[in-house]
């Protein structure tokens, strides 16, 4: 039978209709199907490439991180100041020999005995109990034409720290007890006992008058030992002042009670002489 041309093409259309049908149920069918295969499979074996890690920048540490790591730094010094503004050196190329702790009966006698002979003038620091017990070495240093220093009234080592008025009162004690023993002696210097200068202390001497000196050169000649012979002790202190001054040095030592330090003398006073121009702080 011949079909019209109305029908055909109506046939035609539901034919096309019927196969797209058919195909999205066959690919509906697909997709829900687990035993379908993907694609691609990739294998656990092989490592899947992560993204870079951006690269570090450099930064400024925080103030946190810099207080932990970099040292604090020492306070500032000159080349002539000790502690507290105490004066370190002569401030030139002269060493200044100064002796602390007396007067000693029988220790600064011998000591001004051999200044006397090699004609060297030196600063002698003096306690106060020891002046109003040996006032007559006090006229003997004045005599040799030495510099006189206040060496506080006792020698306390904790004198710093006490009140203006006790600091004050203890300086100006010692100072009396120097001019009774030497009336119209000056007394341009003070040293605090043990080199404990505090900014009090060397503000209350000031103001009398006194310039405060530290030292460049401690040979420790107050310290011996049981252990240490009198001989090992004179030796040390020897080559202590020998190995370590130098041209503006201002040198301690101690004469009272302190016999092995004016042996060390004998040989030390030609020695520094022999290289350096020593005088009495001026």
């Amino acid at each position: 039978m011949r079909l019209s041309h109305t029908r055909r093409a109506l046939l035609i259309s539901m034919s096309l209709i019927l196969a797209g049908l058919l195909g999205q149920a066959a690919a509906a069918e697909s997709s829900h199907n687990p035993a379908a295969a993907p694609a691609a499979i990739v294998p656990s074996t092989v490592p899947t490439k992560l993204p870079e890690s951006p690269k570090p920048t450099k930064t400024k540490p925080s103030s946190r991180t810099e207080k932990a790591t970099v040292p604090k730094r020492k306070p500032k010094t000159t080349a002539h100041t000790g502690p507290a503004g105490s004066k370190l050196t002569t401030g030139n190329k002269t060493v200044a020999l100064t002796f602390d702790d007396g007067p000693d009966p029988a220790n600064t006698p011998a000591l001004l005995r051999m200044l006397a002979k090699q004609k060297v003038k030196a600063t002698f620091c003096l306690v106060g109990e020891n002046v109003k017990r040996h006032p007559e070495m006090v006229r003997k240093i004045v005599a040799g034409g030495h510099t006189l220093c206040n060496h506080t009234w006792d020698h306390d080592l904790k004198l710093g720290k006490k009140t203006a008025a006790q600091i004050r009162a203890d300086l100006r004690r010692t100072n009396a007890a120097i001019r009774a023993a030497a009336p119209g002696a000056k007394i341009k210097y003070f040293r605090a006992p043990g080199g404990n200068f505090t900014p009090g202390i060397v503000t209350i001497a000031k103001e009398l008058g006194m310039t405060s000196i530290y030292w460049k050169v401690d040979p420790r000649d107050w310290e011996h030992g049981r252990e240490e012979s009198d001989g090992s002790h004179t030796s040390r202190v020897i080559n202590a002042v020998k190995s370590r001054t130098r041209a503006g040095a201002i040198v301690l030592s101690h004469d009272y009670a302190q016999p092995d330090t004016i042996k060390a003398y004998r040989v030390l006073l030609p020695w520094l002489k022999s290289r350096f121009k020593l005088v009495a702080l001026p």
